[in-house]
């Protein structure tokens, strides 16, 4: 039915941690005297032309990234895949995805509903497209770079 699963939230504070070991978007951001580090929104870097923001890395360049995207309604992607795992948390409103074989051909009236909240797997080479529907969904993305993400010609 779906190549995504969930994932034990140990996984993703392996990304939490990581992050408070290095620079913030090119800026750099100390850890306190307990070796926490904190990046606030004026330290988050917005990628141009997008409503994607960089928390933390490039997607392009080899390590770790973190990307927050927003989706306006109606809005997302075309059948794809990438070649690294991603590991993503719905973090405001209800996201719509297709994945597996069934993705190779756009139907957005055939993806699976993603609440608030919700951790997914994306696995390399796993075939996906993804949309907002009727509201604003943002969603955080940490993975392995460079990533190359290839278009499943329609």
């Amino acid at each position: 039915m779906t190549n995504r699963r969930v994932v034990p939230w140990a996984l993703c504070m392996l990304g939490v941690l990581l992050l408070g070991m290095q620079s913030v978007s090119g800026q750099v951001v100390e850890p306190d005297e307990h070796g926490f580090m904190i990046a606030s929104p004026a330290q988050q870097k917005p990628a141009e032309g997008s409503r994607s923001v960089a928390i933390y890395g490039d997607s392009s360049k080899p390590g770790l990234y973190v990307i927050q995207i927003t989706f306006a309604p109606g809005r997302g992607s075309r059948p794809h895949f990438h070649d690294q795992a991603r590991y993503i948390t719905v973090l405001k409103g209800t996201w719509w995805v297709s994945t597996g074989p069934a993705a190779d051909v756009y139907d957005p009236d055939n993806m699976q509903r993603v609440e608030q909240g919700t951790f997914i797997y994306e696995p390399p080479f796993g075939h996906h497209y993804d949309m907002a529907k009727d509201e604003e969904v943002t969603v955080q993305i940490t993975g392995m770079g460079p990533v190359i993400t290839t278009s499943i010609p329609q």
